[in-house]
């Protein structure tokens, strides 16, 4: 029987030696060690050995195990190396002198308008806050006055979730997190609120060339002493005109929104075609941008700010239908398109 173990640890050394692929120490590895190897076989044969030799037979064959698995564990480290050079040979060589491609990517337009407008209200002192996609119903609607049942939930139909979570219809889901965050401080030291938090919004539409299911809004509020809608018209009129770079024709009329009160609908004159009417404005001459109006009590209540002693103001702006306005886009289905041809032509122009 010693004989076998000596023949088993030489072959083994031998066909080793002679592999030249990865997937060959997998055989290797099976024909000697598996559970119908040749060395799980020696085990098997020591119930025709006597008593006194089965222990010191169980201690060679053994020690033969250990050596087989160290000898393939070295050689697949010295093969895997090996590999790693030669790949690393075979790799082209970075000539630093050859003339990079001037073509370079672009910023889709949302984003353009998103960063310009985040500029534009960071100078007028506002700071800019990220939110979930992903929210609770307590998020998107109870905290800011849409209790469950009300009839205003059937103006944004919405995906739910299986975990009862939803995709926010709306980015006034963080204005609860919002005036929670920074109502202390002006509790405190008497502070205004003033920030701005974009985000994409998700309903199930039926999509046209005004309408999508995925879109991108830019919710904005300020909330503190003697806060009025002359403070709201000022932020919004300061902002489209720095967009746009020219004077704005907008409209200001009544609006019903749960959370504000009064609420308004902030309207600007289509700029595709001028205020003549087209399907992106319904042919109506004039593009809603921007559902606004004063917090409702009931939301500062909600966000631990106390309405008797604070007023504030919020704004939804539709950065997608900015986007549109500001760069002529006929169709909102375009900027979910996908296409490079469409997208890439677009530039900042601060």
């Amino acid at each position: 029987m010693d004989d076998k173990i000596l023949h088993l640890k030489k072959e083994i050394e031998e066909k080793l030696s002679a592999i030249s692929e990865l997937s060959e120490l997998e055989q290797i590895r099976v024909s000697y060690l598996g559970k119908k190897g040749s060395i799980t076989a020696l085990l098997k044969g020591m119930k025709d050995l006597a008593a006194e030799q089965k222990k010191a037979f169980g201690a060679d064959v053994n020690r033969l195990k250990e050596f087989a698995a160290a000898q393939i564990e070295a050689k697949t480290a010295e093969m895997k190396k090996k590999q790693t050079e030669s790949e690393i040979a075979s790799m082209p060589v970075f000539d630093i002198s050859t003339p990079v491609s001037g073509k370079m990517g672009s910023y889709h337009p949302i984003t353009l308008v998103q960063r310009q407008c985040e500029s534009i209200f960071r100078s007028m002192g506002f700071t800019v806050e990220d939110y979930a996609e992903v929210v609770t119903d307590y998020e998107c609607f109870e905290s800011v006055n849409i209790p469950k049942h009300h009839p205003a939930r059937d103006m944004q139909d919405t995906y739910y979730l299986e975990n009862g979570q939803l995709l926010k219809t709306q980015t006034s889901a963080a204005q609860n997190a919002i005036l929670r965050k920074y109502g202390p401080e002006l509790i405190r030291n008497g502070t205004p609120i003033k920030a701005i938090f974009p985000g994409r919004c998700f309903r199930n539409e039926a999509t046209d060339a005004c309408h999508e299911n995925t879109f991108f809004q830019m919710e904005g509020m300020m909330v503190g002493k003697d806060i009025s809608i002359s403070n709201l018209i000022y932020f919004m009129k300061t902002m489209l005109s720095e967009v746009f770079r020219k004077e704005i024709k907008v409209r200001l009329r009544p609006g019903f929104f749960p959370f504000v009160e009064p609420g308004f609908e902030l309207d600007i004159s289509c700029l595709i075609c001028g205020g003549e009417g087209c399907p992106s404005c319904k042919h109506s001459g004039w593009l809603e941008l921007c559902p606004c109006g004063m917090i409702h009590p009931n939301v500062l209540r909600e966000g631990g700010v106390d309405p008797d002693e604070y007023t504030g103001f919020a704004f939804g702006l539709g950065l997608t239908r900015l986007a549109m306005m500001k760069y002529g886009i006929k169709d909102i289905r375009d900027l979910n398109s996908g296409n490079l041809r469409s997208l890439c032509q677009f530039t900042d122009d601060e």
